[in-house]
């Protein structure tokens, strides 16, 4: 079967192209060929667009875990009680109210005990326990804590002070940030130095809530 044309129309050649279903079939065809090409196009332009914007989007994913954390830590020095100086808000510290605490002993097995510990509203005190494991064991500055097993968090060491005294925590989301110091109070001029670091490394430091540290006994007997 061959096809001839004039003008716009299309006509069939030949004994078996007569007949309204020659017709429609060579029509068919013709629709079929031009539409299968177009799908193909589309398929192709698809195909070329998601490999790209797949591929931006796993750059930008890369970027976003790009989180650099301490070179190294003395989990034998860290392990203690550390004071929370501020965080970002989360929602399984909404009822502390003060006095927050977070205090970490190292187990003959490795891994760490945690005991958070916060005052609420009403005075009372509310007490979290769970244990960490360390994931990177070239830097110990990467650890996965647990207050619910199976459910793991990511608790990253992002800096830390030459001689403990405080340390920043978070973890690759940038959701949670925690800083923290030996001392229930920080310096200001160091606190800021801190939220500029943080701020440098993605995390929106605006919404960072100050904690209140009730004064000490000691702090008392300096005052007075």
């Amino acid at each position: 079967m061959k096809f001839s044309s004039k003008g716009d129309e299309r006509r069939v050649v030949g004994s078996r192209a007569k007949g309204p279903s020659a017709l429609f079939s060579s029509g068919f065809c013709t629709y079929f060929s031009d539409f299968a090409g177009d799908v193909m196009t589309a398929n192709i332009f698809l195909i070329t667009f998601l490999t790209v914007t797949g591929f931006a989007a796993l750059a930008l994913e890369g970027r976003k875990d790009e989180l650099e954390v301490v070179p190294s830590v003395d989990l034998t020095r860290y392990v203690g009680r550390w004071y929370e100086i501020s965080r970002l808000p989360n929602a399984f510290q909404k009822k502390c109210a003060d006095t927050v605490t977070a205090n970490y002993t190292m187990r003959a097995n490795g891994k760490i005990e945690v005991i958070n510990r916060c005052r609420k509203a009403s005075g009372e005190y509310a007490t979290a326990k769970g244990k960490a494991k360390i994931v990177d064991k070239k830097t110990n500055a990467k650890l996965k804590v647990t207050f619910f097993w199976p459910f793991y968090g990511d608790y990253w060491i992002l800096d830390l002070g030459p001689n403990y005294d405080y340390a920043v925590v978070g973890e690759p989301s940038r959701k949670y940030l925690w800083v923290l110091s030996r001392s229930p109070r920080m310096d200001e001029a160091l606190y800021q130095q801190l939220l500029q670091k943080m701020a440098a490394k993605g995390f929106n430091t605006d919404r960072m809530i100050r904690t209140s540290q009730p004064i000490t006994e000691s702090e008392s007997e300096i005052t007075r």
